[in-house]
Order: structure tokens, then sequence, then C-alpha cells
């Protein structure tokens, strides 16, 4: 078990996951406004499951997908991290982060925040070369953090094997940012 990393941002901390994120956790993933670019809201067993592996991917090597708390009020509100997905992507191996907050978390600048942590934390201290950030063409809200973050899209678009083909989802773009990038605007 690796020690896990806890990164406190202005307004929000990125921690370990907690039994008690996990209600929450199912909550926000039965939302249809938080889901609605997702191919359907998960069940509450696949929601647990998935707080697991994030636990366990936390647990194993120290960075992953983090639980996001409010400092202000210890509310959990999502989270955000990084991932190696394992599915089969046109631009596997990568490292990729990624983002889901409850609704009521949206328009604070909160995903722009966490994520700008994990980025530097992924660079610095993971020691990446590059991140990468995908989604379906019709998620504006998601490529527009990934603007914020100073990520550059990709000129062609791709198929997500993850999504049936002819749904309005599976065409994603991908954006993308080297180290060297990150490293100069953080200057």
């Amino acid at each position: 078990m690796t020690a896990v990393a806890r990164i406190t941002t202005e307004r929000l901390i990125l921690r370990q996951w907690k039994p008690e994120d996990v209600p929450a956790f199912i909550a926000m993933n039965e939302d249809p406004d938080v889901m609605r670019y997702f191919p359907g809201p998960l069940t509450p067993q696949q929601s647990a499951g998935w707080a697991d592996n994030c636990r366990q991917m936390l647990d194993r090597q120290g960075w992953g997908l983090w639980a996001v708390e409010v400092q202000s009020t210890g509310e959990f509100i999502g989270f955000v991290g990084l991932h190696a997905p394992t599915i089969d992507l046109p631009f596997n191996p990568c490292v990729e982060i990624g983002w889901r907050l409850k609704s009521t978390a949206w328009g604070k600048g909160y995903a722009t925040e966490a994520a700008r942590a994990c980025l530097d934390y992924g660079f610095r201290v993971v020691g990446l070369t590059e991140i990468v950030s995908f989604t379906s063409v019709v998620n504006t809200p998601s490529s527009a953090v990934m603007e914020r973050l100073a990520m550059k899209r990709d000129p062609a678009n791709f198929e997500h094997p993850s999504v049936p083909p002819g749904h309005v989802l599976r065409e994603h773009c991908i954006y993308r940012i080297s180290a060297s990038d990150w490293l100069s605007t953080q200057s």
C-alpha cells in the first residue's frame, strides 16, 4: 500500500474515498443532468464498485481519481483525478485527467481548480510527460474546462469503443498537454 496523496487547493481537498462518500456518489451518478454525457446513469452497485476501484487505485499507486471535498463545508462533491484507461483507445497508452461533479457544484470553478492541482501533481510529482482528456464532442462544458487548463484539442476525433455505434455520444474529441507546456504556464 502506497501513501495516498492528499491535495489541497484554495477551496477544495482531493483525498482518499471514505465510506460516507458512497451514498452521495450513488445519488450523483443517478442524476440525469450529471450523466447526460454518458450512455446512462449508473446503478447503485456500479457506483459503489466504481468508488471502491478508485479507493483501491489510490491505495495501490498513491494517485488516481480522488474524492473532492469542499474545505469550508466538508461536503463530498464528486471526483477529479488521473487514470490510465485500459480500454482500446487509438492513443493508448496514456494517462487521462477526468472529473465528475454533482450538479450543485457546477458553475463555481471547482472542476478547473481541482484539475489544475491534478495536472500539477501529475507532472511535478508523478513525473508524467503528457496528460490527455477526452469527452463526447457534444459535452461542451467539459471541453471548456480542458481549454481553461491550456490543453490543446487534437484535430481528429475518434469513436469511443464503449459507446454503441450510432449513439449521439460515440464521437469523442481528445485534448492533450505536455509537461513542458504545463510547466511553462505555471511560472
